[in-house]
């Protein structure tokens, strides 16, 4: 056997250190940059430090989303919307740098029309309590005069459990 190979031939019962156990919180990142194939998480990253990147413009323009390598964005008005155009390049540049890539070539302005941008936390309202019915004085004596088979006197005795559950 030549020096070489002796050289590169492991030696099983000597001891090498191995590298300690790895944090959870340092793989994720690589794994999860793994899963997203499509370039998400970036674009997730993008819209919630759209105010911060776009600065005094963030109000003006808003994104609503991309089409392939073309960003989206919202204007809440038509000359809003008219004086945006001009300033696509730049917008484009801040974009693509903070992504650190070329990601999108260019910019496509649409009126928002109550849409919702995605850089807006969309939280669902909490509901209105229901509001406590005060019961009329003369609530109504039909209740033996109608057919309680009717629409009319099913929706008439709905009417009267609304005031008092006695029924």
């Amino acid at each position: 056997m030549n020096t070489t190979m002796r050289r590169n031939r492991r030696k099983y019962n000597e001891y090498t250190p191995k590298a300690g156990p790895k944090k959870t919180s340092d793989l994720m990142p690589r794994f999860l940059d793994k899963l997203d194939t499509t370039g998400g998480a970036a674009l997730v990253r993008l819209w919630r430090a759209w105010d911060d990147i776009m600065g005094e413009m963030a109000p003006m323009a808003r994104p609503l989303g991309h089409r392939g390598t073309k960003i989206i964005l919202a204007a809440g008005d038509p000359i809003i919307m008219q004086e945006a155009q001009y300033l696509a390049p730049m917008l484009l540049q801040k974009i693509n740098a903070f992504l650190g890539e070329e990601v999108f070539d260019k910019v496509v302005f649409e009126l928002l029309n109550g849409r919702v941008p995605l850089d807006e936390d969309i939280r669902p309202e909490a509901p209105k309590p229901p509001r406590k019915l005060k019961r009329p004085k003369n609530l109504g004596r039909l209740k033996d005069e109608l057919d309680p088979n009717s629409p009319v006197g099913r929706c008439y005795r709905a009417y009267r459990r609304m005031f008092d559950d006695s029924e």
